[in-house]
């Protein structure tokens, strides 16, 4: 997704080169910003060398310190103590890991973690490898955050700083692949101030971006 030279980036691909296709790019771009993914997993070459027991040790680390992570992240939607979760809760749960599976890769990864006969619940033991294995190979990544500014950038073109709720909701509803009622409203009342009625979308990318560090 090359955007230098545009002027009119989106939420999947942002390379537009004329304003009524930026306007379908760029909500393609926004879109994939509230459930984006970028798998970047790299596989060793069949030359590569044996990793050394130093290495594997830091893996062994890197690991565990994400498996606590995973577990706390669970234990808040834990409400029973039974180690289950709502399966509802599960997208909530792999956001606030950083990763941004959009609908199909959310609902892909639900059945991966799902009993053989469903039961609304998912337990922790069929959760962990599942969530282990996406931190590890990185994947299903948000947009950077200066993908976002030029994105919000070509729906303001008068550079006001700010959309309100109408035009917002009317980029997410009829341009690129729209968001869910429930995605709609969830945003909605994370961006939009409450008193004013606007997204200032500069703070709204600070807060969304979330710190991989």
């Amino acid at each position: 997704m090359n955007l230098d030279n545009t002027t009119s980036p989106n939420q999947g691909g942002c390379t537009a080169k004329g304003m009524l296709q930026g306007q379908f790019v760029i909500c393609e771009c926004l879109f994939q910003s509230w459930r984006q993914h970028g798998r970047t997993a790299g596989h060793p070459s069949k030359s590569a060398l044996p990793p050394s027991i130093s290495q594997l040790l830091i893996f062994e680390l890197v690991v565990a310190d994400l498996q606590r992570k995973i577990r706390e992240a669970f234990e808040v939607f834990d409400h029973e103590l039974n180690n289950t979760v709502d399966v509802r809760e599960i997208g909530t749960i792999i956001r606030s890991l950083g990763c941004c599976p959009n609908e199909g890769e959310l609902h892909d990864l639900i059945a991966e973690v799902e009993e053989e006969e469903p039961t609304g619940y998912i337990r922790f033991e069929k959760f962990l490898p599942v969530m282990t294995n996406i931190l590890v190979e990185k994947r299903y990544r948000p947009i950077p955050e200066e993908i976002l500014l030029q994105a919000f950038e070509v729906l303001d073109p008068t550079k006001r700083g700010f959309l309100s709720k109408e035009e917002l909701i009317k980029y997410m509803t009829e341009e690129g692949e729209p968001f869910s009622q429930e995605e709609m409203e969830e945003m909605l009342s994370a961006a939009i101030g409450p008193e004013s009625n606007f997204i200032h979308y500069r703070d709204y990318i600070t807060m969304m971006v979330i710190d991989e560090n």
